[in-house]
């Protein structure tokens, strides 16, 4: 932390924890999204199993937020 005139710095830490909610959050709201996801997709495998690609690819779908997130994480930590 970098003090000057008496006042301190604290812009870097604001970052650190900017991209911490940036992953954090993406990955709390992947998590809320897959479960509904994950019991509807076990639901209609056992209905019919030839929908079990059908299904992972909707259950892959929420991870792209987490990888946005964590993308955001490091722009954020490194060219600001």
């Amino acid at each position: 932390m970098v003090v000057t005139e008496g006042v301190a710095d604290v812009t870097n830490g604001l970052i650190a924890i900017g991209a911490g909610l940036a992953v954090g959050l993406a990955g709390v709201g992947t998590g809320m999204a897959e479960k509904d996801i994950g019991a509807a997709a076990i639901g209609a495998i056992t209905e019919d199993s030839s929908l079990f690609g059908r299904s992972m690819i909707f259950m892959v779908l929420p991870e792209t937020v987490v990888i946005f997130g964590l993308v955001i994480a490091i722009m954020a930590i490194f060219v600001m």
